[in-house]
């Protein structure tokens, strides 16, 4: 079996939208698979390696996958995408012969996480991000050097952003909303620095408005660089409304009824 995209949405249209799995051709490279499904879902999760199962690994992270191979798992690594687990690797088969195998599970973040709450209210933005998304993974970039970028931009930096980048590292919400590292300077003449930006080339900035860089709006200048749009509230805050809230002028929700972030690398 020659393995391209088209043959792995082939495979994967075989299985069920709810929980599925099916054992390969010997003849299929499993590394193969694994890199054409991580070049379209990002870096994976190992729940299995060398026979032996992670031991964190919970509902949250997709154990609903190895079911179907009960102790016969060799290798198994698992994405999440929208309401769904994908996993593939090796597994034995009822000869004990070791194969390639592709599986599907449904997937629930914990709980609905409402974006509407009393203004009032003292909310951390990141955590809720976190319960939106369903992340379970460690701190991907926790020893950020922080004073060396601010050093650099001539700026303090809104502490939630920084806490996110912290947290979720290097990728995408819904593998849409891709994550800057650090703020790119290329709107700088405009007072504007840009956090992220998505696949049509939406940019999502900051005004650079003041001394207090936790107050500082959100601004989009949209791909036609025609229109800016300010939202007076917090980076965290603007990525729990667009996931979640369906009256947002940017929402996602269009698209998935569940969230996820899409790493693009392991960490360390």
């Amino acid at each position: 079996m020659q393995l391209t995209q088209t043959t792995v949405n082939d495979l994967l249209a075989r299985l069920s939208s709810a929980d599925g799995y099916m054992y390969l051709s010997c003849d299929v490279d499993p590394h193969a698979l694994t890199d054409l499904l991580a070049s379209r879902f990002g870096a994976p999760r190992t729940l299995v390696l060398d026979g032996f199962t992670d031991p964190t690994v919970a509902d949250s992270s997709g154990t609903s996958l190895l079911a179907p191979f009960k102790d016969r798992a060799v290798t198994i690594r698992a994405w999440a995408y929208g309401n769904q687990w994908v996993g593939t690797g090796t597994a034995r088969d009822d000869e004990g012969i070791v194969r390639p195998v592709l599986a599907v599970a449904q997937r629930q973040v914990p709980e609905h996480v409402a974006v509407a709450t009393d203004e009032h209210e003292d909310i951390d933005w990141v955590d809720r991000l976190i319960r939106i998304t369903g992340w379970t993974q460690p701190a991907q970039r926790p020893d950020t050097h922080w004073a060396e970028v601010e050093s650099r931009l001539g700026t303090a930096l809104p502490a939630d952003y920084k806490r996110m980048v912290e947290t979720f590292g290097e990728g995408a919400f819904d593998a849409w909303l891709s994550l800057n590292q650090e703020p790119w300077t290329e709107l700088r003449e405009d007072g504007l620095l840009i956090w992220a930006g998505t696949e049509h080339e939406d940019l999502y900035c900051w005004r650079v408005d003041g001394d207090d860089p936790n107050r500082w709006p959100v601004v989009v200048r949209t791909f036609d660089n025609k229109i800016d749009l300010s939202f007076d509230y917090p980076a965290s805050q603007f990525v729990c409304r667009i996931l979640v809230d369906p009256h947002h002028p940017f929402t996602m929700t269009r698209y998935f009824d569940t969230h996820w972030f899409m790493n693009y690398w392991e960490s360390d």
